[in-house]
């Protein structure tokens, strides 16, 4: 009876408890090769006088209205819906100011921008053509979001509190005459060309970072809109029309496969 009792608790004392499964397992899920990130990317990447990628938000909603209280507000098709049919007369599902909310994060969060790598613009249906700061920091909340774009169109001017930096302000249009000379543009639509993440970057930007700089930056026109598709006609600069997916994608998840493609093949994480 003792030797068997013996013999039990040398297999109880050889059992993993369930901590130690967890680790074991989680361990085995990791890789064990480490990345291989050159180190040259973001001492280049601070020097370039220009951002090798601009990107164009285009046909942005935003529209300002008094309410009954005599305060401007974002014209929305949450709060403006019956404005919307019986003064304006237009279809609510137009006014999608979230769409550039949304883009205009995906954007600004990605470690192409915070590499110092990206330029943005945006576009209204309106013909307001907005220089965006690569250093600002967007509201998180759409509320907030709104009240700034309220304040943008009316000031034509949106500066840092602590400083004179200009966060964000109203520039002359046509946005061709802002582009660098030999700028390369592509427009993105679900009807372009399609391509994954990897062979869009192949195809659009320079082999590496030191390269790229050297060279004229790539504009990419993105819509910003519920309904419709960018097209050549509107941009007569777009010199081809691409796809990053075979299914309708938002503009958000779309800006960060082409994003993460991009910092994919320059090696930025």
């Amino acid at each position: 009876m003792s030797s068997s009792s013996d013999e039990g608790s040398d297999h109880e004392e050889e059992r993993p408890s369930k901590a130690m499964k967890t680790n074991f397992n989680a361990s085995a899920a990791l890789s064990s090769t480490p990345l291989d990130v050159s180190s040259q990317s973001t001492a280049v990447f601070k020097k370039a006088k220009q951002p090798p990628v601009i990107i164009l938000l285009d046909q942005a909603t935003l529209e300002t209205v008094k309410n009954k209280r005599g305060v401007y507000e974002l014209l929305n098709c949450d709060d403006h819906r019956d404005l919307c049919k019986k003064k304006l007369r237009r279809d609510p599902n137009e006014f999608r100011p979230d769409i550039l909310h949304q883009e205009l994060l995906a954007l600004l969060d990605s470690p192409l921008n915070k590499a110092g790598l990206l330029k943005i613009y945006i576009h209204t249906k309106t013909k307001v053509l907005i220089d965006v700061n690569s250093s600002i920091r967007i509201p998180r909340t759409y509320k907030r979001f709104a009240g700034l774009m309220v304040q943008l169109l009316h000031k034509m001017k949106i500066k840092a509190g602590n400083d004179s930096t200009t966060l964000l302000k109203v520039i002359k249009n046509p946005f061709s005459q802002h582009l660098p000379p030999g700028t390369r543009c592509f427009g993105f639509s679900c009807e372009g060309t399609l391509y994954s993440p990897i062979a869009l970057a192949k195809t659009i930007v320079g082999v590496d970072p030191e390269t790229s700089a050297d060279q004229p930056p790539t504009c990419l026109v993105v819509g910003a809109m519920s309904t419709g598709h960018i097209t050549i006609e509107d941009h007569p600069y777009i010199e081809k029309m691409l796809s990053i997916s075979k299914y309708p994608l938002s503009g958000a998840a779309a800006l960060s496969r082409v994003m993460g493609g991009i910092e994919h093949y320059w090696s930025i994480v």
